[in-house]
């Protein structure tokens, strides 16, 4: 085996199955040394890897269990940096699962998931190299080339290349732009699942698209059928669907789905939606 890819098996098996803090010299001293510290090191240091590095290593694999009925999964995290220095990498970014900016690394990934197995095939590392003083703070701040949603459709236009096959493409509510849906209906040809804030618009019938009558989603009266309409800015009919469901705390939640596969019904939205 090539000392580069038996390092990179081992470094990753290392990663998922530690408990705590992860560096070379505690992967050296697991592998009693059969594997060096610099070796580790220098595999890590001699090149920074990219999102074709990473299909490279998964396309047998993925080959191996993909399927027509298969899903991308797309969901950005932020990996906290706390008393690391600010750089292009390691900035301030908003993380919507504490509602505030934390500075870290962002990463957005792009999970296939087919035959009930789930495997990374893309990701894009969110960098901010462009610097400018903000308007009302005079603060300087950091900002990107490109933004989410631009990368969201990047990777899809990847896995594309890539010859993947997949059925729905799934997102929560961060990449439901009217762009992206647009793009995955009109460019890809295939369906999506997303979920929606409460205060999209949407046209229930053609006619009132026409008018510009548009309502808010969490306004309708729902029933447990999904709801057909137009959303706003998008000529495509579309199914919505309100899901309400329990929190770990006892709260109630109340979840708003979006697909342009028309012949989906509510079970059908949850359980596809579900994957993610």
């Amino acid at each position: 085996m090539n000392k580069n890819k038996e390092i990179f098996e081992l470094y990753i098996d290392y990663l998922v199955t530690s408990f705590s803090y992860t560096t070379a010299t505690g992967l050296s001293s697991l592998l009693d040394g059969d594997i060096s510290h610099d070796q580790v090191t220098r595999f890590l240091s001699h090149k920074q890897f990219s999102s074709a590095d990473l299909w490279k290593n998964v396309k047998k694999d993925v080959r191996d269990i993909e399927s027509d009925e298969g899903v991308l999964i797309f969901d950005d995290t932020v990996q906290e940096k706390r008393y690391s220095s600010e750089n292009t990498l390691i900035n301030w970014h908003f993380d919507h699962t504490v509602g505030r900016s934390v500075k870290g690394i962002n990463l957005l990934n792009c999970i296939y998931h087919a035959n009930d197995v789930s495997l990374p095939v893309a990701f894009k590392l969110i960098t901010k190299p462009l610097q400018y003083s903000d308007v009302k703070t005079k603060k300087l701040k950091r900002k990107s080339h490109t933004t989410k949603n631009e990368d969201l459709i990047d990777i899809l236009k990847s896995c594309k290349r890539n010859q993947l096959k997949w059925r729905y493409v799934l997102a929560d509510s961060w990449f439901s732009s009217t762009g992206n849906m647009k793009f995955i209906h009109e460019k890809m040809k295939k369906y999506f699942l997303l979920a929606l804030k409460s205060n999209r618009l949407i046209a229930l019938s053609k006619e009132d698209k026409l008018q510009g009558r548009f309502v808010r989603i969490d306004s309708l009266d729902w029933s447990d059928s999904p709801i057909c309409g137009w959303v706003k800015g998008m000529d495509t009919p579309i199914i919505l669907h309100r899901q309400i469901f329990k929190n770990k705390d006892g709260s109630e939640g109340i979840l708003y789905l979006i697909s342009n596969d028309i012949k989906l019904d509510k079970s059908s939205m949850e359980t596809i939606y579900q994957k993610r």
